[in-house]
């Protein structure tokens, strides 16, 4: 029974898990960093880059539930399945969306399996019976999983509430940690408008939690990247900096300690930021969950700065605060908390090696 357990257990929270960030990266994450160049005035080419970019996010539900197959060793016809049942299930799932497209995907993805290659007629059974089970669990189960997912958007809300010291607290651990998880941050970010552009009474509040909320996205992806650099190099640096944090997901299944360097950083620069640099988010909400992910993190709150709607001055405070909290604090907290980790041998050797 252990062994089965283990197997399973490395079925589909590893490796599925894993593959589902790649498909996340190589679609939605690589197409915000595709609109984040966009945002460079070249006539036409600003355009394109921009136009490309938002497709890559309209296909991040295939290119998660094709992955998710893939590393199941799916047949042919059941990851080609997976495409439309990728598509739903993210769409159902609203903030939800990979979350469900992970359960979805895989329980799809085995239940086809079980049919392939077994019949004359595999090009027509496979198919149905993998995107039928796929469309019925996207009905019954993507969006109670949305739900949940906005569950955490309306504890985000409470916190926004707060006194300051707590709102930056909870809101930079709340949805640092929601980045990192299958679930999306921006989306709920979106969904609960943490901007001050928003037309509402907390329009202050909100502003603030903004700029926490972009403090515990950056410390989780430029926190795993530095501290992971020993074994990932160059390419795990780039990927989880400019990227996503997801794909330390697996490694987390394995051994949960390794994330609370991340936490620990996001539990510090996120009061900073919020009492010490008062830093406020006045650009699209979305950006407030996204982090370092093409910079649109650092580049929606300068965008706000200067965007006719800031209420003040911009001072060298707030450069010198923007690049403390979303690059050097969040760099040199998560180094320093792993060192003494490895010390203590909570973390070892080869825990923070993303797969290949």
């Amino acid at each position: 029974m252990k062994e089965i357990l283990k197997k399973y257990s490395k079925r589909y929270f590893i490796d599925a898990m894993g593959a589902m960030a790649l498909g996340l990266f190589a679609s939605l994450l690589i197409g915000t960093i595709f609109k984040a160049l966009g945002m460079i005035p070249i006539p036409k080419v600003s355009d394109f880059l921009t136009e490309l970019g938002g497709y890559g996010a309209k296909i991040a539900g295939p290119a998660m539930a094709v992955a998710i197959a893939y590393a199941l060793k799916a047949h042919p016809l059941v990851i080609f399945s997976n495409v439309l049942v990728g598509y739903m299930a993210n769409e159902k799932g609203g903030a939800g969306g990979p979350l469900a497209v992970l359960v979805i995907a895989i329980a799809a993805s085995e239940i086809g399996m079980l049919v392939s290659k077994k019949t004359k007629v595999d090009i027509l059974v496979t198919p149905f019976v993998t995107i039928l089970v796929g469309g019925l669990l996207s009905v019954l189960i993507a969006p109670p999983i949305g739900v949940a997912a906005s569950a955490v958007g309306k504890f985000i809300g409470w916190a926004t509430l707060q006194q300051p010291f707590w709102m930056g607290l909870i809101v930079s651990v709340v949805v640092g940690i929601a980045l990192t998880l299958p679930i999306s941050s921006a989306a709920i970010c979106a969904a609960i408008g943490l901007s001050g552009i928003a037309l509402q009474s907390n329009h202050a509040g909100l502003a603030l939690a903004g700029g926490a909320a972009i403090a515990g996205c950056c410390a989780q992806m430029v926190g795993f990247a530095v501290m992971s650099f020993k074994e990932n190099k160059w390419g795990g640096l780039i990927s989880q900096g400019l990227g996503t944090s997801m794909l330390q997901m697996p490694n987390i299944v394995r051994n949960p300690r390794i994330w609370i360097p991340t936490i620990v950083a996001s539990a510090i620069t996120g009061p900073l930021s919020t009492c010490a640099f008062g830093l406020k988010m006045y650009g699209a909400a979305i950006n407030s969950g996204m982090g370092t992910c093409g910079l649109l993190g650092p580049i929606g709150m300068i965008l706000g700065w200067f965007g006719g709607v800031y209420p003040e001055q911009v001072t060298a405070l707030d450069w010198v605060g923007l690049f403390l909290i979303c690059f050097i604090l969040p760099a040199a907290i998560s180094l320093g908390v792993s060192e003494l980790l490895y010390k203590v041998k909570w973390i070892k050797p080869g825990d923070l090696k993303l797969q290949d």
